[in-house]
């Protein structure tokens, strides 16, 4: 048989190879919490019925953390199979890169308490928080540290526990989200491409459509507060939904016009899972053919930080995704931030 032969596309990291190594996801992994909460579980804490939840978002269940269970767990985890699947131990890990709005404290980072679990002695490890385009983020964060050969293997991980800053009391946002972890390892792989380009965005003036108010040292917490639920996170559907359509439709379209690449030519589109509707308008947007989408949105809701690589990981694991497949990932986020990605796996 002979053998399939490369896609043609301009790197745009060329001009740094004379100094720079090219990139490559090795291997994923992802982890959900056990507890299921169905938009039936739903109907039974506030205002709403399983037939709005759907059809406005798309969304059947989400999975629920324990309370025992923090973010760096739920983060651990998904990075010990991401870890098993490339055939790598910890101490094999030269940084951990861990992308979250739910740390387990203010300090240290969440990236070090995942760092003690994994027994990644010799690892250094940081936080990102770039909410739900954190993943994309912290891939371009730790291809640079590859590229420029400071580090031969990073760990680069998504997690969130969204149960934590939800308000079980607002119905407009608390069917949207569920908690997860997700894990990439990043190595180079001699022969491949890899990360072909990363972009990453934000406007800053949109901060207060999607926050959470209090906790930080504008609003630390008081019992005033307290008594105004501002350590929940709130949020503006409307405006949210308008600029994440254009955000992460401009994104996907510049890193493919950076590659010289057309829709195409990817085998699988990897979006932010936060809403049905956003996700079908960009797709629409990007002229996108049936199939070339993975959605897992319906089991999972939006997990921020853990959305796109939960969703990568599902897409290896069924087959979607094959050796020698362009992929792109592409996410929004509270910031407002937005990233996009284009991988040859």
């Amino acid at each position: 048989m002979n053998p399939q032969p490369r896609p043609v596309f301009k790197n745009p990291r060329a001009q740094y190879e004379f100094r720079g190594r090219p990139c490559s996801v090795v291997a994923v992994g992802s982890y959900t919490p056990a507890r299921v909460l169905t938009n039936t579980d739903l109907e039974k804490m506030v205002q709403t019925s399983d037939e709005w939840i759907t059809t406005r978002t798309g969304i059947k269940e989400r999975r629920i953390a324990a309370s025992d269970e923090a973010t760096s767990d739920l983060a651990t985890k998904a990075a010990q199979r991401a870890l098993a699947n490339a055939g790598l131990q910890a101490e094999q890990i030269d940084l951990i890169i861990v992308a979250t709005v739910t740390p387990d404290m203010l300090f240290p980072s969440t990236a070090c308490l995942v760092q003690e679990k994994l027994g990644a002695r010799r690892a250094a490890a940081f936080d990102i928080e770039a909410a739900c385009s954190g993943f994309i983020y912290a891939l371009e964060i730790g291809q640079q540290f590859i590229m420029s050969r400071t580090y031969d293997t990073v760990l680069v991980i998504g997690a969130e526990k969204l149960s934590s800053i939800v308000d079980w009391q607002d119905r407009n946002t608390c069917v949207l989200f569920g908690d997860g972890a997700g894990a990439a390892v990043l190595q180079n792989r001699p022969g491949s491409h890899g990360l072909l380009t990363v972009l990453m965005g934000a406007d800053g003036s949109k901060g207060s459509v999607l926050c959470v108010p209090a906790g930080g040292s504008r609003n630390p917490a008081s019992p005033a507060t307290l008594a105004q639920r501002l350590h929940y996170l709130r949020m503006d559907g409307r405006e949210t939904f308008k600029y994440a359509v254009s955000a992460m439709y401009n994104a996907a379209r510049e890193v493919l016009r950076r590659c010289e690449l057309s829709i195409d030519q990817i085998a699988c589109i990897i979006p932010h899972q936060a809403n049905r509707r956003i996700i079908d308008a960009v797709a629409e947007r990007l002229n996108a053919r049936p199939g070339q989408l993975f959605v897992n949105l319906e089991k999972y809701g939006n997990t921020s930080a853990a959305s796109v690589a939960i969703a990568l990981d599902e897409a290896v694991a069924s087959g979607r995704i094959k050796r020698g497949d362009l992929v792109l990932l592409v996410a929004f986020g509270g910031g407002f931030t937005w990233g996009a990605a284009v991988i040859e796996w």
